[in-house]
């Protein structure tokens, strides 16, 4: 097989940028290791930024979203049993994030992919990215039951932290910076109607929660706790407990309850991979960066990779100048830094550390004082919550 670009990963990484090269007229061939029932229903990510809607609209991806997704136009912060919302559009000149899970971008972008894109084959998978230094790299493969090659001009990895992708960069030119926090979050999903009609980022002394939601009538909630809890320890009961006094207020507002359908653990981690290209291999996603989910930026931070790689190679069809491609990493890099900065921002500010004294809880709170009482500070979080300008 030969094409333009080989694309490693059909997560909405990969399945954005096969399509916004279709639209460019650019050929490419998706690989993705699991079929295409796992790809379609794996719960992650659910807050669309404001550059990331425009992305999939200006794509021919943005129908079902618009039409079932949930516009937010701003968060609630509580803490002290007192609530706080933060108007994203009167800070920022009118942006605003959608509420749409990663599952059913995955869903439109796959349907489109098989409709009108270049070959995406599920069950595939990446053995070894070769010859990323030259100018023919080759992606071996597994499908069907036996070995084949993928013959390219440049391969993208969308293929996660765990992929073959990052691999193939040598170690000697690699530099890597991460953190790993003593807490990780509890997420259950729940049969039951959200209880507010916005996100409600809660910071309390027993630790953080979240309130959001997949759909009008399904709730996505967190708890913090902590690092290496296993979720089965947690009964249903147990956790709509904890979520109760996490998310009290003085104002007597309540939390609604109903079936838990599934709850499970997510560690918390900060990661970055230097640099972001190797010759003719470009990683994006998750393959080169992670975040920790309290600023919502790791899906949106795929999203600007696979755009800034897309206009980069659109750029050298249509002139023959590589010089985008070549800034790619150092573009990325940018945004990458800018998110990591605002998602480690967003953690410290509502979780608390195991070894946190009352020093620390005052801070803490002095940081939401400020939040709720400047302008500026709170129009600083609007604007980062809403999305750096991609590319």
């Amino acid at each position: 097989m030969r094409t333009t670009v080989g694309i490693i990963g059909a997560g909405p990484a990969g399945l954005l940028l096969a399509r916004l090269l279709h639209n460019a007229g650019i050929d490419s061939v998706v690989l993705e290791a699991r079929d295409r029932a796992y790809v379609e229903r794996r719960q992650r990510a659910g807050i669309l930024e404001q550059g990331s809607v425009d992305v999939l609209r200006a794509a021919g991806a943005g129908e079902r979203m618009d039409r079932e997704g949930l516009r937010h136009d701003g968060i609630e912060l509580r803490f002290a049993r007192r609530r706080h919302r933060v108007d994203f559009p009167a800070l920022t000149g009118g942006r605003s994030v959608m509420v749409y899970a990663q599952t059913e971008v995955c869903k439109d972008l796959i349907a489109l992919q098989l409709k009108e894109g270049g070959p995406l084959l599920f069950e595939a998978e990446a053995l070894a990215v070769e010859g990323a230094e030259g100018d023919d790299p080759r992606v071996r493969f597994r499908y069907e039951g036996s070995e084949d090659v993928l013959e390219c001009e440049y391969v993208v990895g969308c293929d996660g932290f765990w992929g073959v992708s990052r691999k193939a960069v040598p170690a000697g030119l690699s530099r890597v910076f991460e953190r790993t926090y003593p807490f990780g979050w509890l997420g259950v999903l729940a049969d039951v109607a959200p209880s507010h009609d916005e996100l409600v980022y809660a910071r309390h002394d027993r630790g953080f929660a979240l309130l959001s939601m997949r759909s009008p009538s399904v709730s996505r909630l967190y708890l913090q706790v902590p690092e290496g809890t296993d979720a089965e320890e947690w009964a249903d009961e147990e956790i709509w407990d904890e979520l109760e006094r996490r998310f009290e207020t003085a104002d007597g507002w309540t939390l609604a309850r109903g079936p838990i359908a599934s709850k499970s653990v997510t560690p918390m981690r900060s990661y970055v991979h230097e640099p972001m290209r190797h010759g003719r291999l470009f990683l994006a996603g998750d393959a080169a960066h992670i975040v920790p989910p309290t600023g919502a930026k790791g899906l949106n931070l795929a999203v600007g990779d696979v755009v800034t790689f897309a206009r980069a190679l659109t750029h050298r069809h249509q002139t023959g100048s590589a010089e985008l491609l070549d800034a790619y990493s150092e573009t990325c890099l940018r945004r990458v830094w800018q998110a990591e900065r605002f998602s480690y921002e967003m953690t410290t500010l509502l979780h608390r550390a195991p070894d946190a004294t009352p020093f620390d809880d005052r801070v803490q709170l002095a940081r939401l004082e400020r939040l709720t009482t400047s302008r500026a500070a709170e129009a600083d979080l609007a604007d980062g919550y809403t999305g750096f300008p991609l590319g």
